[in-house]
This record gives structure tokens, C-alpha cells and sequence, in this order.
């Protein structure tokens, strides 16, 4: 397993992590709102097919500080749709943001003994600065959820966006 996301389809990122389980904590930390505040965005997510999606980013609190300027969005909400959803496994919503096509994010839970493997699939993400932008964000925001999870104090959310922004830059072909 690399600690980067791959890209092994055109326009899909694809990132995979194992978590300290039990499977339902990991399952709460992607659907409720506190405990998804901590890593990413707090907002509803309505648990069924065709349910809304309504979260608001504000990776500044993720990282006690300005957000920069290059990466200020127009807005900072985020809306979709519910695709699918199989509790505590699945989890796959439609997301529009800010001037972008709508792209599509999954989460895919497993058991493994103590632990919990977490595929993280975006699809549909159509241009190359956006899949850069789409990784890093990913990898940023899923290494605070590792450190929630194990109970470590996370890394600010913009330092090491920045510091990964260059490899991801790398590693995806013009």
C-alpha cells in the first residue's frame, strides 16, 4: 500500500489506509458531522440513496490559521447527492463545488481483525489541476483522520497540503 493516492484510471484518484477499528467508529467519523468537522467538513449527509449532501470546508480550522489566498474558493459549501449507501461499509455521494463538474467520492469500509481498511475513490475529477488539487486535499484530509483516529495530535491542514502538493504535481502526467 503507498501512502499516495494512484491514479491508476484517467480522472480517478484512488487512496487507501488502514485505521484502528472497530469498523462502526471509522463509519461515525465519515458521517457525522462533529467527528467529520475534526478532519474535513462538518455538514449533513442524508444516509440514503438520493439523500442530500451539504458540507461546508473550512480547512483554515483544520489548520489554525488564514487559509492562502491561491486556495480560497468562491464557496466554501460543497452539495451532491447520496448515490449509494450500505452502513458501516459504503458510503458514495455525488459533489458539486465551486465552478467544477459534479465528480464522484467513495468510501469503502472493511474489517481486517482490529483494524479497518478505508478505499477512498473520486472519480470524474475532468482536469489535471483539479485531480492534482483533488489528491492532495485527499491525502491531506484522510492523514488527519489517521491521527484522530490513533489518538495523535494532526498535522496542520495547509503546511502539509503544500508539502504534498509538489509530489502529487510529480506524480500525475501532464
Amino acid at each position: 500500500m503507498s501512502d499516495y493516492g494512484t491514479h491508476s484510471e484517467p480522472n480517478t484518484l484512488q487512496l487507501e489506509r488502514v485505521l484502528p477499528g472497530p469498523i462502526e467508529r471509522v463509519w461515525e467519523y465519515l458521517t457525522d458531522s462533529e467527528k467529520r468537522a475534526r478532519w474535513f467538513a462538518p455538514g449533513t449527509i442524508e444516509l440514503r440513496a438520493g439523500g442530500r449532501v451539504h458540507l461546508v470546508a473550512d480547512n483554515a480550522k483544520l489548520s489554525g490559521g488564514e487559509t492562502p489566498e491561491q486556495y480560497r474558493c468562491k464557496s466554501p459549501v460543497m452539495r451532491g447527492e447520496v448515490l449509494e449507501c450500505d452502513p458501516p461499509r459504503l458510503l458514495r455521494y455525488r459533489w458539486d463545488h465551486d465552478s467544477a463538474e459534479p465528480s464522484d467520492v467513495t468510501f469503502e469500509l472493511t474489517q481486517e481483525g482490529k483494524d479497518v481498511r478505508l478505499v477512498l475513490t473520486h472519480q470524474r475529477v475532468l482536469t489535471r489541476g483539479l485531480l492534482v488539487g483533488v489528491s492532495t486535499g485527499w491525502h491531506t484530509h484522510i492523514g488527519l483522520l489517521v491521527a484522530i483516529l490513533r489518538g495523535e495530535t494532526p498535522e496542520p491542514f495547509w503546511p502539509k497540503f503544500e508539502q504534498l502538493k509538489g509530489e502529487y504535481e510529480k506524480r500525475i502526467p501532464a
